[in-house]
């Protein structure tokens, strides 16, 4: 008999749903698995903006520790958490399929429109790359810290925090609120978060090669899988957190990968955005092309900037 894989996730209800959608993947691959949930301090501070707890590790630092020990195998992770350089002796061996990557506002009201400057809109989130994207194209939209799982969020909207949410359309899709979409907003301004829609799978270095790559080869999706290399890579140069308001998109067109990417100021008055090319077959090579023409063009000083406000 195969060992039974542990599986360590928050213990959000999208966190599970990441969990055991793992889960039945390895299913189908014939292997056992059980469900570990662990609290992470993310979960815990929710009255603190993820830039001031800092953002590296905030959800995953619990879960690594027991990954080291052996008390999990796996970690499942929403891949746009994942910090651009993970601690040594992990790695990230898995992404699954990739959902569809827009940002899209959520609402209880059904008048909402971006473009409408006529009628006062404050929006819910706690992206800082959201918010300065919306300084950048909507300035008159006004915005407010909005934290904690999808469903405090919605209830903290309903008691009137704020008009509309603005959020990934995977999370909304994955818990079923896709009746509350309001608007669905393009890729091209709202260029999403590194990752944004995939689920990566984290193990330490100690893990079993075997049974590593038994996993691999039950949830891995190689098509995502080369366009989060590329995203990550990029990130990695610009030492992009979840509080850093940088962004990539890959593509892929038959063995083409294209990558979009770029950094938006705080006050949303500078953006940069520029578009590589390359082949499949060094998707990191193309993120640190994408990395060293937004930092050429002026992302260092606009990066530099964003540090020394965060840092205050």
């Amino acid at each position: 008999m195969s060992k039974k894989v542990k599986i360590g996730t928050r213990g959000s209800k999208l966190a599970l749903w990441q969990a055991y959608h793992v889960e039945d993947l390895l299913k189908k691959a014939g292997m056992e698995s059980e469900i570990i949930i662990i609290d992470t301090k993310g979960d815990q501070v929710l009255d603190v903006s993820i830039s001031k707890i800092g953002s590296k590790g905030v959800f995953t630092q619990e879960l690594e520790d027991q990954l080291l020990d052996g008390r999990i195998d796996v970690a499942v992770h929403s891949a746009k958490d994942m910090q651009s350089h993970l601690p040594e002796g992990f790695e990230i061996i898995a992404f699954t399929e990739r959902e569809k990557e827009n940002d899209v506002i959520l609402s209880h009201k059904d008048s909402i429109s971006l473009a409408d400057s006529s009628k006062p809109l404050v929006l819910g989130t706690s992206s800082t790359r959201r918010v300065a994207t919306l300084k950048h194209f909507y300035p008159h939209v006004q915005t407010v810290e909005v934290r904690g799982n999808l469903q405090t969020r919605i209830r903290k909207m309903e008691e009137g925090l704020c008009d509309a949410l603005l959020l990934a359309y995977a999370g909304v899709h994955r818990m079923g609120y896709d009746d509350r979409i309001v608007q669905e907003l393009s890729l091209e301004e709202f260029t999403p978060a590194v990752g944004q829609g995939s689920v990566a799978i984290e193990v330490s270095e100690k893990l079993d090669p075997a049974l590593k790559q038994q996993i691999i080869q039950a949830c891995n999706h190689s098509e995502t899988a080369f366009k989060l290399r590329a995203e990550r890579a990029y990130l990695r140069v610009l030492e992009g957190g979840c509080s850093i308001p940088v962004f990539a998109l890959a593509s892929l067109d038959s063995d083409t990968l294209k990558l979009k990417g770029g950094i938006v100021s705080l006050d949303g008055k500078k953006r940069l955005v520029f578009e590589v090319k390359g082949s499949t077959e060094n998707p990191e090579a193309l993120g640190q092309e994408l990395a060293a023409q937004v930092l050429g063009a002026g992302g260092k000083e606009i990066l530099d900037q964003i540090k020394s406000t965060l840092n205050k």
